[in-house]
């Protein structure tokens, strides 16, 4: 009988199965290349986590495998968390609006988003990544990134990440407790109407400071005088809602100097369109006389006493509607109606000359003929107060000359506006007729676009696009304003126009022998700069803006 010997065989110690991360190496490094740029939003906590996902020792390599293939769709949902571009929740409630964009202006949008300059760099990061690895043992020197990234998110910075001392784009919470240094809508000092903002800029600081925004807001409202007096002058109000168009945008395409500014009275600086979209915009518009509600409560009732133009229609002047478009697109026109009680009919849009395209294929009229048909509708009113609203979007992003499907140069358009609407004006003044015009322009164009957002996305609403050239100027005056206009600089808002209009609702501006400008303009109310859309806030606190994305934490805005 033989004896045998068996040798047992054991298993390989755990730490044999590391592999290291292999091409998840490559994502990381480029995710901090960006982040160090100042282009992500980045979210410590759940790369590390992904991170300890991808280097979890797995024995079996059949596994292994796997788990690379399951960790892709992860990887790119991850990285589309950690940038700027719009979320599920945002590109769902757009989906509709999205459905009626033409296939030439959904691929102008596409190409936006690649930055040649970028892939250039990230293919030298790839070349320098796959000849390191050659020598060097990468993962190790990105694991050390990011836990040393987790660690300046739980402590604090201790010097800049970003090139030009940019601190990271975390803001730190301090718990709930610190909430109550912020002032709340009743408490002082309120420096402007403005809520105090003495407290540190963290996430539960900056939920408590809007909150005590809305708060106060909601107080704040225009007061119109209960009935005109027997000597109260009529006159025609004309109010013109602009859509794409901002400081930012007249500054790009190089149009501060044109002599359209030259007309006006009245100009704000710091005019906050509280939104980067259309129909908020022009509710917002609509509903002046209140101060500034959350995004939520615009599709709300609101009082009546919140309605500028309801306000008008009860001293007597007559309700008027006009668009430049057929406002078919996001409901446009029906939001008027159901959310800005704007129910004055629309007017006769028949036989007027088609100027451009909309990104969604429909007409857009020319501006200088749908004004001058007002002209020739107010003829027939014979001298009647009427206020009239006004929205044209000659400037919107994917409009196009007829004929060609690439958006038509912005300057161009611009040019031709701004031309229009100076013949427009210098005709009034011609005409004598007692008139007072207000600009509102619904909200940028985001014509140049920044780290967060490419050029003509305006998902959040950054203060590039949301600070509008509002304007103010009345014709027929018998003593009308000399020199320059009158900047208003500090920050305002609808309610601003709404006791602006309310001020001169009587009409004696326009026959008295001196009007004083200095007492017409003073102590206007003034609005804290809080821009809302759907699934973006973004504020501006301690003299820095700060965004906070589908409710989540307050980060600030990379400029």
């Amino acid at each position: 009988m033989t004896n045998s010997t068996h040798t047992a065989v054991s298993p390989s110690p755990f730490w044999q199965y590391w592999r290291g991360l292999a091409g998840w190496n490559f994502y990381f490094l480029a995710k901090f290349a960006l982040l160090w740029a100042g282009y992500l939003n980045f979210h410590a906590l759940q790369n590390l986590v992904f991170m300890a996902f991808l280097l979890l020792p797995i024995p079996n390599r059949k596994l292994h495998t796997w788990r690379h293939w399951i960790a892709i769709p992860i990887g790119i949902a991850l990285f589309w968390h950690d940038t700027w571009l719009p979320g599920p929740e945002s590109i769902m409630n757009q989906g509709s609006q999205l459905a009626g964009f033409s296939m030439n202006y959904i691929i102008d949008l596409v190409t936006r988003f690649i930055n040649w300059q970028m892939v250039g760099l990230f293919f030298v990061l790839l070349v320098a990544w796959l000849f390191l690895t050659q020598w060097i043992r990468v993962t190790l020197f990105v694991v050390g990134i990011m836990v040393w990234l987790n660690l300046i998110t739980v402590v604090g910075p201790s010097f800049s990440l970003f090139p030009g001392g940019q601190q990271t784009n975390t803001v730190t919470t301090t718990g709930a407790t610190a909430a109550a240094t912020v002032a709340t809508a009743n408490a002082k000092p309120v420096v402007g109407d403005i809520p105090a903002q003495t407290a540190p800029p963290t996430s539960a600081n900056l939920n408590a400071w809007l909150s005590s925004f809305y708060a106060a807001e909601e107080k704040r409202k225009t007061t119109f005088p209960s009935a005109l007096p027997a000597d109260a002058q009529p006159f025609e109000l004309l109010v013109i809602n602009i859509c794409s168009l901002s400081w930012d945008d007249i500054e790009a395409a190089g149009l501060m100097q044109h002599p359209l500014w030259s007309h006006f009275d009245i100009v704000f600086k710091h005019f906050n369109s509280a939104t980067s979209y259309s129909g908020p915009a022009a509710i917002r518009l609509l509903r002046a006389s209140c101060g500034q509600p959350s995004h939520t409560n615009l599709y709300s009732p609101a009082g009546r006493q919140c309605y500028l133009f309801d306000n008008l229609a009860a001293l007597g002047f007559k309700e008027q509607l006009m668009l430049g478009h057929n406002g078919v697109f996001g409901d446009f026109l029906k939001e008027l109606r159901n959310y800005g009680d704007m129910q004055a009919p629309l007017m006769d849009q028949k036989g007027l000359p088609v100027n451009l395209l909309g990104f969604d294929g429909s007409p857009v009229y020319d501006d200088l003929a749908l004004l001058n048909r007002w002209v020739e509708g107010e003829a027939k009113e014979n001298g009647a107060r009427t206020a009239t609203f006004v929205n044209i979007l000659p400037l919107h992003d994917g409009n196009h000359f007829a004929g060609q499907s690439k958006t038509a140069d912005y300057k161009v358009r611009a040019q031709k506006l701004f031309d229009e609407l100076d013949t427009f004006f210098t005709e009034l003044e011609k005409s004598g007729r007692k008139v007072m015009v207000v600009i509102a322009p619904e909200h940028g164009g985001a014509l140049k676009g920044d780290k967060m957002q490419v050029s003509g996305l305006r998902d959040i609403p950054s203060p590039n696009i949301t600070n509008v050239p509002a304007a103010i100027k009345f014709f027929g005056m018998k003593a009308p304003h000399q020199g320059p206009a009158l900047e208003i600089d500090q920050p305002s808002s609808y309610l601003a126009i709404s006791e602006l209009v309310s001020r001169a609702v009587d009409g004696k501006m326009f026959t008295e022998d001196s009007v004083d400008w200095e007492k017409y303009t003073s102590a206007l109310p003034q609005t804290a700069p809080v821009s809302e859309n759907s699934n973006a806030v973004v504020i501006q606190y301690q003299g820095k803006p700060y965004v906070r994305l589908n409710g989540g934490d307050w980060v600030p805005y990379p400029e």
